[in-house]
């Protein structure tokens, strides 16, 4: 969700075996560049939910979120303030497809060695690597700090 110039953004690192899932992105602004499952928060939508189906969207899985690491902003290439909130989850069901229109390709890696790639093959490198320092700390927080979205 965009507003006033504001991009609200959902991320999650999917964690198994000690390693994290990476899509390779194909979309118009952003080409072969990996980042974490997430994508723009839609109007009205949970935060929780924007998470799970974003995931659900681009790599097939469905997830359960455990917990996050934290809130991010920052300004995009596009020069958006973006404002990210990112997640840890696990896989619960569903399996891998990419579904290679904006999504090309997909991999597991040990979670440490994200901070060795290169800056131009990351999508936000500053912030991908602000998010894999927290995972490889544990610095995590209880998702419990996100309430579910209630109907008025």
């Amino acid at each position: 969700m965009t507003q006033n110039g504001i991009v609200l953004v959902v991320s999650v690192s999917i964690i198994k075996n000690n390693e994290v899932l990476l899509i390779k992105e194909n979309k118009p602004n952003v080409k072969n560049k990996w980042n974490f499952p997430s994508g723009r928060i839609e109007e009205g939508e949970d935060i929780l939910f924007a998470a799970c189906r974003e995931v659900k969207e681009e790599t097939g899985y469905d997830v359960e979120l455990s917990k996050t690491t934290g809130i991010y902003n920052f300004n995009s290439s596009t020069n958006h303030q973006v404002i990210l909130f990112h997640f840890v989850g696990e896989i619960i069901g569903g399996s891998l497809k990419i579904e290679e229109t904006e999504i090309i390709d997909s991999k597991w890696i040990p979670v440490n060695e994200l901070l060795e790639w290169e800056n131009h093959e990351l999508r936000n490198p500053d912030v991908i690597k602000q998010i894999t320092e927290a995972l490889i700390r544990q610095t995590f927080y209880p998702i419990t700090m996100f309430q579910k979205q209630l109907s008025i």
